[in-house]
């Protein structure tokens, strides 16, 4: 296998990756992290190995652990928003949440046509409460990946809390019809939604007459 051929095989592999651990495939993922190791360490491909080591480090919560492997893959490889991405994500999970910010937006900086880190940004964003910025982050992440299924879930969410019911509506049912087969928990977690933002809406128009 050639170079290109190779790099190409690691990317698609850092995708399938990341919808995997998105949509909760434990098992799956750690296949990926396993195929990943094994394909950067025969191309000798540095930072992609301290990229799905990190990834690794994430799977068994070791979220220490993983930030000083992706800080070794951006050694390696400065551009590679993805690790700046995760290395905020595991900030998250440890506590820090203000310093994370730093990350996501260095992680922009290199690597701006990187749909994740604009959806993660987002994401804490909405998290903590800063639910105008978080739609605009969103957004930015559909014009880079219209399909993204969790970006219309998280959209809705932060539409929801602004009390634009309408719009989130909107946003959660795109979700549905989005999200790939194999997530019915995640599904079924949707369409409650859906029901309770109806519900909303038609107090709403109940209240108005």
């Amino acid at each position: 296998m050639g170079y290109l051929k190779e790099m190409d095989a690691l990317l698609r592999l850092r995708i399938s990756l990341d919808e995997a651990i998105t949509y909760g495939h434990r098992r799956l993922a750690m296949r990926l992290v396993e195929d990943g190791l094994r394909l950067s360490r025969l191309g000798e491909f540095l930072g992609e190995w301290e990229y799905f080591k990190g990834q690794k480090e994430i799977l068994k919560g070791n979220y220490f652990y993983a930030i000083s492997h992706f800080d070794r893959a951006v050694s390696y490889n400065p551009h590679d928003g993805a690790s700046y991405n995760d290395r905020a994500l595991c900030m998250v999970e440890l506590g820090l949440s203000d310093e994370a910010f730093a990350y996501f937006d260095k992680g922009i900086e290199v690597e701006p046509d990187y749909a994740s880190v604009y959806h993660n940004k987002g994401w804490l964003l909405n998290k903590v409460g800063r639910h105008k910025e978080a739609i605009e982050y969103f957004k930015k992440t559909l014009s880079l990946e219209p399909g993204r299924a969790v970006t219309f879930e998280n959209l809705g969410n932060s539409l929801a809390h602004l009390k634009r019911y309408r719009a989130s509506l909107a946003a959660y049912k795109k979700a549905v019809l989005l999200l790939k087969m194999g997530s019915p928990d995640i599904k079924r977690q949707l369409v409650s939604r859906i029901r309770q933002i109806a519900r909303k809406l038609d107090a709403k128009k109940t209240k108005s007459h």
